[in-house]
């Protein structure tokens, strides 16, 4: 199983693999850990050296205190991040956001028109794929300046399916 653990703004792939062990960016790593209690404490043995370190699970976060600094850790399963990674898939060219197809699929729905105002995080479009809903969302707030897709229609991965103007909602 792999994780994705967010820590300042970096990112580090966690796989946990019963023949390979755990590898943190590819790298192998011996760790061993025991649960002191149930007070969060754990003693770590990471590569030959001791780690002591308080961790707490937050609603959408992990707090770890190790050697008195405290870090927010972020931890989602591949395929979450993934999900999430592709609902907010899109590119900047030249002020404006252009949100593609993560992968081929059937357009499902497009629940926005050329002049609609969207927030970041509003849904665009709908895209069918390996019998699963995809809702692809709006990486900025802006306004739509094209929809190149319609309900029914067949798409590639990497293709353009709508324009968001970031340009015109800073103005307004």
């Amino acid at each position: 199983m792999k994780y994705i653990a967010t820590v300042k703004d970096r990112e580090y792939t966690i796989e946990i693999d019963p023949d390979r062990g755990i590898l943190i960016d590819d790298v192998p790593q011996e760790i061993d850990f025991q649960r002191l209690g149930q007070s969060g404490f754990l003693s770590l043995l990471m590569n030959h050296r001791s780690v002591s370190a308080v961790v707490e699970e937050k609603n959408d976060h992990w707090d770890v205190l190790i050697q008195g600094e405290l870090y927010n850790v972020q931890v989602q399963d591949e395929r979450v991040y993934r999900l999430e990674r592709m609902r907010s898939t899109g590119a900047t060219v030249d002020g404006q956001a252009i949100v593609t197809s993560p992968m081929p699929g059937i357009i499902v729905a497009v629940p926005v028109a050329v002049g609609d105002i969207v927030k970041r995080g509003d849904k665009v479009v709908v895209l069918e794929s390996m019998k699963m809903e995809n809702e692809l969302r709006a990486p900025c707030d802006g306004v739509i300046t094209h929809v190149n897709v319609t309900a029914g229609a067949n798409v590639e991965k990497d293709q353009e399916l709508v324009g968001i103007s970031q340009e015109v909602a800073e103005a307004s």
